[in-house]
């Protein structure tokens, strides 16, 4: 795939995070107790060969620019392409745009350079292990302009309700993309990923800001759809669909179910991500721990059940944790009790203290937060 370059770009939707995405963008949630969102776009890319990678990163960059650094975690620390990163900029542009196209527009000089022909898009708060070589195939041989990939989604509860339909013809192609509504228990759910011809990529982004009626490039493409083939490739796999609070504490949660783990860790390609040198975790004599991901760097003296621990944290004897997300360097002290939770990132549970959430709704410890009894 060296002659297809990858643009990693997530929408805002950092109000559906509440105070997790306060200092941070989506992409870059902590996930699976040492990674971050963003891995899973860029390690798919790189495990199926594509050495140039473009990542939008939206306004907190700084995020960003500690974690991925120059894209050696990934292989990406290279001379003449490699990883790309582009903050948001105004300049060039008569008006304030919003939206990813006029980002694509004041970064044309970097397409117009690069000497691949394809663009593969990603959103990377959508997890799933497309093998990208047989869908770049796919998309080569049918000679279309744009490929959209979808799953056909079982859906009996309304659980994806808001997310992306995709309408296709008996043919495979495109008609458009609505919104789910929940009405049917099967729909083809579009994971926001595809592949399209340069030339047509960058047609689509120049007459976007030309004419002003989108700075979004779906919408862009659906009012060209009659301009160009396109079609729909259809993934089979596991997707994480991680779009609001629910579905960031479902997705960490489902992780202890084994052949979900297999499948976004180990199936097509290995997640790289950014090393920590740590001990292994101490689980002393007094720990219970059952059914849960714990990370290395950890101290566990108390009782931990249906949980994801990050790096680095401390739970200490007495204390218990279940169903709950506990990030890097967190402390929960003796007695305490975190249930159905999310903790961020250095976050602190005082002696005695008992804080729970539900299934529906986790209680959220912001980032080096302190909660003691008094």
């Amino acid at each position: 795939m060296e002659k297809c370059l990858g643009i990693i770009s997530g929408a805002n939707i950092e109000n559906n995070f509440g105070a997790l995405c306060v200092h941070r963008p989506v992409y870059m949630l902590p996930f699976a107790g040492r990674y971050r969102l963003i891995d899973f776009s860029l390690s798919n890319m790189v495990n199926y060969g594509i050495r140039t990678v473009a990542v939008y990163t939206g306004e907190k960059v700084r995020s960003t620019m500690d974690h991925v650094e120059d894209g050696k975690a990934w292989d990406l620390n290279r001379r003449f392409n490699g990883l790309f990163l582009f903050p948001p900029v105004s300049h060039g542009l008569s008006a304030k745009r919003t939206g990813e196209i006029p980002q694509y527009y004041t970064t044309k000089d970097f397409f117009e350079q690069t000497k691949e022909k394809y663009v593969f898009i990603n959103h990377p708060n959508i997890l799933a292990k497309v093998n990208l070589t047989e869908a770049f195939r796919f998309f080569r041989e049918s000679d279309a302009d744009i490929t959209f990939i979808y799953k056909k989604q079982q859906d009996p509860f309304g659980e994806y309700v808001n997310t992306n339909k995709m309408n296709i013809g008996d043919d495979g192609m495109v008609l458009n993309i609505g919104t789910n509504l929940g009405t049917e228990r099967e729909f083809n759910m579009y994971l926001k990923m595809g592949f399209l011809k340069k030339e047509v990529f960058m047609k689509l982004v120049k007459e976007a800001i030309e004419r002003g009626e989108s700075d979004n490039l779906l919408e862009t493409i659906l009012m060209n759809k009659h301009k160009y083939k396109i079609n729909s490739y259809e993934f089979k796999g596991h997707v994480e669909n991680i779009r609001n609070l629910k579905s960031f504490y479902d997705a960490n949660l489902n992780l202890l179910k084994k052949n979900i783990a297999r499948e976004l860790f180990y199936s097509n390609g290995t997640i790289f991500t950014k090393t920590k040198d740590e001990p292994s975790t101490l689980y002393t004599e007094d720990s219970i721990v059952q059914n849960s991901l714990v990370a290395n760097g950890c101290v566990i003296e108390g009782t931990v059940e249906n949980s994801i621990i990050f790096r680095g944290v401390k739970i200490k004897k007495g204390a218990i944790v279940k169903n709950s997300i506990i990030m890097q360097k967190s402390e929960i002290h003796e007695n305490a009790a975190v249930i159905n939770s999310i903790m961020d990132k250095q976050g602190i549970v005082g002696e005695d203290v008992r804080i729970a959430g539900s299934m529906l709704m986790p209680f959220i410890v912001e980032k080096k937060q302190e909660i003691r009894k008094d």
